[in-house]
């Protein structure tokens, strides 16, 4: 009976907790939302093109048995709504984190963390450039971190990286289930000849790729209104 209605579920109980701890008064995330929703939206923009292309190659597909059958741009709603609710629980266990722990000392850590990962992410890319799922992301995420250590010169990239080690206790079960875990089919399929065919139970593991540079995006542009918001002082 609510077959249908599991991509929705998965996006409801991924933001519903966070989005009611908002309101906290220790927390008051909520006097964020709009930052968030900008920043949310200006990264979703080149995400949702990038996922529209996939599923218009093949590269993914989505069994509309788990979806209301909503379709807009080849994309089923829920796959929409993705781009806000994954983001949002994200940078909202960011906020806290950093709210309420000192990982100032993360910082020490940035230099070598965007050093192997651009050696690691360039090596994988250059031997699998026939695999555009794992070429893309990878370029992705090598051009995401040398923008913002280099260019940006932002001094959180081991702060994020440590709650993104954080946040995949949810991600396992929230992508394991888009995946297939628990299921008698996926709810998103992809194609075995375009990625490395590397999975974590059933997540590819270019996922955890993909999303630890859409958190990135979103982290720093919501950073960036932040100091606006607040005369450079956040």
């Amino acid at each position: 009976m609510l077959q249908p209605y599991t991509y929705l579920l998965i996006n409801f109980f991924t933001i519903i907790v966070c989005f009611i701890a908002s309101f906290d008064r220790r927390i008051q995330f909520h006097k964020h939302f709009g930052t968030f929703l900008l920043s949310g939206t200006i990264v979703a923009i080149p995400f949702i093109a990038w996922d529209i292309w996939f599923t218009a190659r093949g590269v993914w597909w989505f069994n509309t048995n788990y979806t209301l059958g909503i379709i807009l741009a080849g994309l089923p709603i829920e796959e929409w709504l993705f781009f806000i609710c994954i983001p949002f629980s994200c940078i909202f266990t960011y906020f806290c984190l950093d709210k309420f722990f000192n990982l100032t000392w993360l910082s020490a850590f940035n230099n070598i963390i965007v050093f192997v990962s651009v050696i690691i992410l360039s090596v994988i890319a250059l031997l699998n450039d026939d695999k555009i799922y794992t070429l893309v992301t990878a370029i992705t995420a090598i051009a995401t971190l040398v923008y913002l250590h280099l260019i940006a010169r932002v001094d959180w990239i081991g702060k994020a990286s440590l709650v993104f080690t954080v946040l995949l206790l949810g991600f396992f079960p929230v992508n394991g289930i888009l995946t297939g875990t628990g299921l008698d089919a996926p709810i998103v399929n992809y194609n075995p000849t375009d990625f490395l065919g590397i999975r974590i139970l059933t997540i590819p593991i270019e996922d955890a790729v993909y999303g630890y540079t859409q958190f990135l995006l979103v982290l720093y542009f919501f950073k960036l209104f932040q100091r606006k918001q607040y005369g450079g002082k956040k």
